[in-house]
């Protein structure tokens, strides 16, 4: 994942109402009703967060019969963890337009 795409999906994570879809799904799948009801949203926000959600590829949707059941895309959590995990930053070019030698 290019460094673009990381930051594209932490733009999508910084909105409040998907941090909370987001923080719903960490650890079991959700549908629709039982999440829009928990978080005290009206079922048409929490839909259209879903859906930029699904586009994006973080969250998976499932049928069960007439339900909808969403769960985080693991694999793309995963890979958005690394983005905040601690390491050596590479020290800007000393020769470039903002580096002094």
């Amino acid at each position: 994942m290019t460094v673009e795409e990381q930051a594209l999906l932490i733009r999508i994570l910084g909105h409040p109402v998907r941090l909370r879809i987001v923080a719903e799904l960490a650890d079991r799948c959700v549908c629709v009703k039982e999440m829009w009801q928990h978080l005290c949203l009206p079922q048409a926000v929490v839909s259209q967060h879903l859906k930029v959600l699904k586009e994006s590829g973080i969250v998976t949707a499932r049928r069960e019969g007439t339900r909808v059941c969403y769960s985080l895309q693991a694999e793309l959590m995963a890979e958005l963890v690394t983005v905040f995990s601690p390491r050596k930053v590479p020290a800007p070019c000393a020769s470039g337009p903002s580096g002094r030698q």
